[in-house]
């Protein structure tokens, strides 16, 4: 998760929304600002290679720093982040962020929503009410619960799935920097559901070792309006391609 490869492909999917051929709504977008909310683990600096694409397509860009305590505080940056970003805006989460934007983004400022591999539960649902009816994942027995009740990975566990496609340079990086994440924000419901009032898109990662199984079947029931897929990832380190938008 702290590092994208390859990321053309989301600055494109966020060009493509005012493309011909989307809904009416698609044309009143114009945004001006990009809001980047990261996942479980890690911080704003996930996006650093995704942030120069979009900034040289004209966008401000915000990379909200979570402190992935809890769903309250998660969602209050991201919509502090949201406020004194300049509208229109468009909102992107990343894998737990998904459940971030998903409370936050019915913001007035919030033009659309971007899920990039990221849970969509619907109004009252969690993340673990969401995702109970699938498979536990491999990944989730390299996690470290601590005192407090923070979660980090394992080095195991960052090298064989959640950053298993990186350098092992990036890998000891990841694993050094990565963000506590505490085990209530599992089972905090959101109270609505953004993208059933805004024009929603989704990026998808068919090979994500540490998440695709689950997901995969939550986003499968949700109308969203615009998806792609992005397949040589293993990790949530997920590559953008330009043909994962045709």
């Amino acid at each position: 998760m702290k590092l994208y490869k390859g990321v053309v492909g989301l600055g494109l999917l966020l060009s493509a929304m005012g493309a011909v051929g989307l809904p009416a709504w698609a044309t009143e977008l114009k945004a001006k600002s990009v809001v980047l909310v990261h996942g479980a683990f890690a911080d704003g600096s996930s996006w650093h290679k995704v942030i120069p694409y979009l900034e040289n397509a004209g966008l401000k860009v915000v990379a909200v720093q979570n402190p992935l305590d809890s769903l309250e505080n998660d969602v209050a940056a991201t919509r502090r982040a949201i406020r004194n970003a300049e509208g229109p805006v468009v909102l992107v989460g990343h894998s737990w962020a998904g459940v971030v934007i998903t409370e936050a983004g019915n913001d007035d400022k919030v033009k659309s929503l971007v899920y990039v591999a990221a849970y969509a539960p619907d109004k009252g649902q969690s993340l673990q009410s969401a995702s109970s009816k699938y498979p536990n994942l491999e990944s989730g027995k390299t996690f470290i619960r601590d005192q407090d009740g923070y979660l980090t990975i394992s080095d195991e566990g960052i090298k064989k799935y959640f950053a298993a496609d990186l350098s092992p340079e990036e890998k000891a990086v990841v694993a050094a920097t990565q963000g506590p994440f505490h085990v209530r924000t599992l089972t905090a419901p959101v109270s609505q559901a953004a993208w059933r009032e805004k024009p929603t898109f989704m990026v998808v990662a068919t090979r994500m070792r540490s998440f695709r199984r689950k997901w995969k079947g939550i986003r499968s029931r949700r109308p969203m309006p615009r998806r792609s897929k992005c397949r040589p990832a293993t990790s949530r380190c997920c590559p953008f391609r330009r043909r994962s938008l045709s």
